[in-house]
């Protein structure tokens, strides 16, 4: 179990999971129903690790070749992950379609986009903005799963989020600039430079703050949300001092700052609106 769950990153399901949480309970206006938000989670974890899986198997020679990923094949078998990923991705569209009957047509929907993100690679230097964009589809699924439509705060929230993860992956697309241009593997990093896409990141990374305001203001949260921003905007400046840093320093970065900003994120809205 714990080489599938190296396979798939699964510690890195924190930083969508708080904010599909974070939307449901605005959506709800406070606690949703359990059933909802067990059937949320399912959704969840279940969506990512197909979308991992698929992505493994898309690149599983190409990760061969790479110094940082090479090991990762041996962690499962090819065979073993094929499995695992129609399993995954049959659950979740089952999981998807007892919520609602917007979230049973919109599931194959959801599926194909984070699917689509592993492919990307192979035609556009735009990457890192469908890989925001997969993970911006959590806190979309989740208002939907509680309120059976789309309305525009979720909009606001997945614009957001789509900055957040273009803006960090560009600052971890750093690691593989050398292996990427060797491969002709498309990425704003080959086609911008390192000094660029950094400039880039951080220029994403302020959208995101604006986008986390904004949201809050389109949900009509209270002062308690907009006092956590300064906290989210300080883990921002910090993830942009990790350019200095070693491949080690990078990643322990990456992860902190990140978990860090979404945990506050789902602080501060459960604040909002559960403490009245």
């Amino acid at each position: 179990m714990s080489r599938f769950l190296r396979l798939i990153r699964f510690s890195h399901t924190i930083f969508a999971l708080p904010f599909a949480f974070g939307a449901l309970v605005v959506a709800a206006n406070g606690w949703p129903s359990l059933r909802i938000l067990v059937l949320v989670l399912i959704c969840m974890v279940l969506a990512r690790t197909a979308a991992m899986l698929f992505n493994r198997l898309v690149d599983w020679s190409l990760d061969q070749r790479n110094p940082r990923t090479a090991s990762r094949h041996l962690l499962i078998s090819k065979s073993a992950a094929q499995a695992l990923l129609v399993l995954s991705t049959v659950g979740f569209l089952l999981a998807a379609a007892t919520i609602n009957r917007l979230t049973f047509i919109l599931a194959p929907v959801a599926l194909a986009l984070v699917f689509f993100y592993s492919v990307t690679k192979r035609f556009t230097s735009a990457t890192h903005f469908f890989l925001g964009l997969a993970l911006a589809i959590a806190p979309v699924g989740a208002w939907i799963a509680q309120t059976g439509r789309i309305d525009f705060p979720p909009i606001v929230l997945a614009a957001g989020v789509i900055c957040w993860v273009a803006g960090f992956d560009l600052i971890y697309a750093t690691q593989d600039y050398d292996f990427d241009r060797r491969e002709g593997i498309r990425s704003l990093v080959v086609k911008l430079g390192i000094a660029r896409s950094l400039r880039l990141a951080q220029l994403l990374h302020l959208l995101t703050f604006v986008a986390l305001i904004g949201f809050g203001l389109t949900a009509k949260l209270g002062t308690l949300y907009y006092w956590s921003m300064p906290f989210v905007a300080a883990a921002l400046l910090y993830e942009h001092k990790t350019e200095k840093l070693d491949l080690t320093g990078i990643n322990r970065a990456f992860f902190q700052s990140n978990a860090f900003v979404s945990a506050v994120f789902l602080t501060a809205v459960c604040l909002d609106r559960l403490i009245r």
